[in-house]
């Protein structure tokens, strides 16, 4: 349809159709055989040649490294793994059901300061007197023939055909083996006559093409300005999180630095997170920040007055009762003494 020929076929011919439709001249002879003495080998090993006397094939591919030294500190005494001290065996284990109980492995808390535990060994290093398996260097073969094929011989079946008549074409068959689905192909043409071709080319094909075209355009430059803001924020969140970490390493804040760097390689993996935890860990910095400017002279302040303001509450609180009690009791005086009921025993 764009006028441009990418592929050309002929419908009569062998080497475009499998089977042809006209069979061939010739095929090869089925009652030919292959000749015993026929070499088809277009190299072989040199007879001459001989494996030479520092040539030791057992040489392993690596050895021990002679030259290494055990780093000092290295713990040989102490496992990699030990059993955890935590762990106790469940209520429900039953010993002849579930077997021994074992405590699980954790790793070794006294390894992960030393540079390494359990027994040394010298590392690997390659072997540079390791050459493998020997083998004769290949060569020419001077009795090489070539491939072998069968003699061609004419063909029975052949025949010829002065006029081909095909039946109309009016369709197209196109098979595929994909996995994605919603593949549709369009802009397909049967015609026989080029001006034919070239008028739906110019009046069908065209117009539709130029339009897509600059569909295409504009949805890739919208794509490469999406990548460059997304490769944008991608440095910028490096910059932040380069910054966090660095934060994270400043001497008072020594005793959350665990905290923090957790939260902030958290929000590195996380992206969807990323903002909460940014917030968190700038919430965390400041409030640390605020307690060690501001926070121990307030709280000394806060006790001392509160402890000012119970002792002054307490005491005018004795005063106030011992004054209500003198009251009382020039109450009762002025009253003279109380008249007693009268008992009534039944």
């Amino acid at each position: 349809m764009d006028g441009e020929e990418k592929k050309k076929v002929n419908f009569l011919s062998a080497e475009d159709f499998e089977p042809a439709l006209i069979p061939p001249m010739t095929i090869p002879d089925p009652d030919d055989k292959k000749p015993e003495d026929w070499d088809d080998r277009a190299k072989i090993s040199d007879p001459d040649a001989v494996k030479p006397d520092d040539w030791d094939e057992d040489a392993p591919m690596e050895i021990e490294d002679e030259e290494a030294v055990k780093p000092e500190g290295w713990l040989d005494d102490e496992p990699e793994e030990i059993d955890d001290p935590e762990a106790s065996k469940p209520e429900d284990w039953d010993d002849d059901e579930d077997g021994e109980w074992e405590a699980p492995k954790i790793d070794n808390p006294k390894c992960e300061t030393a540079p390494g535990c359990g027994e040394w060994k010298r590392p690997m290093k390659s072997n540079p007197a390791y050459k493998g398996k020997w083998h004769a260097p290949l060569i020419d073969n001077p009795n090489y023939k070539g491939i072998w094929k069968p003699q061609e011989i004419p063909n029975p079946n052949y025949f010829e055909v002065d006029e081909v008549n095909f039946e109309p074409v009016a369709a197209v068959g196109i098979e595929i083996w994909t996995m994605q689905d919603g593949i549709l192909f369009d802009n397909i043409l049967i015609t026989g006559e080029e001006k034919i071709a070239e008028s739906y080319r110019e009046t069908t094909w065209k117009p539709k093409f130029e339009v897509e075209k600059e569909k295409q355009k504009a949805e890739d430059a919208a794509a490469a300005a999406a990548a460059s803001v997304s490769d944008g924020l991608a440095g910028f969140k490096k910059t932040v999180f380069d910054l966090l970490y660095k934060i994270a390493d400043i001497p008072f804040l020594s005793a959350y630095k665990v905290k923090l760097i957790e939260l902030i390689g958290k929000g590195e993996r996380q992206p969807n997170l990323t903002i909460g935890i940014l917030v968190s860990v700038v919430v965390v910095i400041f409030t640390v920040f605020f307690k060690i400017i501001f926070g121990g002279k307030k709280q000394a302040q806060v006790t001392r007055k509160t402890t000012n303001e119970g002792v002054a509450e307490t005491s005018s609180n004795q005063e106030s009762t011992g004054e209500k009690e003198e009251e009382n009791e020039k109450e009762d005086a002025a009253a003279g003494p109380r008249r007693r009921s009268a008992r009534r025993e039944n």
